[in-house]
């Protein structure tokens, strides 16, 4: 009868099949050399031994010596074990100063991608809930969703915002032009409370969160997913964030708290020369009112505007009038 391969396990551990040999031959003395061959672990270990008078035959360690001999090696093992790890503790402590990154920084990565909303939205809370100086934020067009999800995220923020603004905060917005009469966005800044600050462009960059110029929020891709975002520390990225806004604020008109209407030149509105502008780098209607944040037939309402405004007949003549017209060489 062929016996069941013997099933492999640790060299230190003893197996079900070399316990049961183990117990057989401490209940019958002795056991024939050539059964030890289904559980050899039960030999290896010192359990069973050759019997000194008959090599042939294995007698078993008596139970409280073999009990005092794996203990004694099990010890012995554990001890190896402790001065390897003081080993590596004395080594890598040496080179923790050394092996960390280019200036030996350690702790919080300085470029991490979070995924879903309600992760990102938990990192910029709890920046928030650590700043304590100033929040820079450009956001773009929104459609300001009324579900149930998105009431309650707005609320939240607001919440935030106006705990920052408790602790002394400053907090500084940047809209496109089209953000600055929505009913939801004048609310806001009608019951926020302290240092809060909004301007406005013609055009804005994707949502853009730094707080206390040590961390940035951005999209995490180019594909304009609300669910992905990168959080940035890195210090020379974060100061090169802190200069684009700084420059984008200087540019932006006053919304809140003391309201600047951008001006008209030429009987050309502000809004109508961020669409001229984007008319003779040919774009097309639809482009042009997503990048503005408008809806396309509200788009076509200001083309058809401008062109009466200018004179035009068509659309390759209104391309023609405003390089002609200047507007584009005025600054506000």
């Amino acid at each position: 009868m062929t016996r069941a391969p013997h099933a492999e396990h640790g060299a230190d551990e003893l197996c079900p099949a070399g316990t049961g040999l183990y117990e057989r031959a401490l209940r019958e003395g002795r056991l024939d050399a050539d059964e030890a061959q289904a559980a050899p672990c039960a030999v290896d270990l010192g359990l069973l031994r050759p019997a000194v008078d008959d090599l042939g035959a294995l007698e078993p360690l008596p139970p409280s010596v073999a009990l005092q001999r794996l203990l004694r090696r099990s010890g012995e093992r554990i001890a190896a074990e402790r001065r390897r790890e003081e080993w590596l503790a004395e080594t890598f402590h040496a080179l923790m100063g050394t092996g960390d990154g280019p200036h030996g920084e350690t702790g919080t990565p300085t470029l991490s991608l979070l995924s879903g909303l309600h992760r990102i939205n938990g990192a910029i809370a709890q920046a928030l809930a650590d700043g304590t100086r100033e929040v820079l934020c450009i956001q773009p067009p929104n459609n300001y969703q009324t579900s149930e999800y998105a009431r309650t995220a707005q609320a939240a923020a607001m919440v935030r915002d106006q705990q920052f603004l408790d602790r002394g905060g400053r907090i500084r917005v940047i809209y496109p032009h089209t953000q600055r009469h929505i009913p939801l966005v004048v609310a806001r800044y009608e019951q926020l409370r302290g240092d809060a600050q909004a301007r406005t462009l013609d055009e804005v960059t994707g949502r853009m969160i730094i707080v206390d110029r040590s961390v940035a929020f951005i999209p995490g891709d180019d594909e304009g997913h609300s669910d992905i975002a990168l959080e940035v520390r890195h210090p020379a990225v974060v100061g090169y964030l802190v200069n684009m806004f700084d420059r984008f604020w200087r540019l932006a008109t006053p919304m809140h708290p003391q309201a600047v209407q951008p001006p008209s030149l030429g009987g050309v509105t502000a809004r109508q020369r961020a669409i001229a502008r984007l008319l003779v780098e040919g774009h097309t209607d639809a482009v042009i009112a997503d990048r503005l944040g408008m809806n396309i037939r509200t788009a076509r309402v200001h083309i058809a505007k401008l062109a009466a405004t200018l004179g035009s007949q068509s659309r390759a003549q209104l391309g023609y009038l405003i390089g002609q017209s200047g507007i584009l060489d005025r600054t506000e």
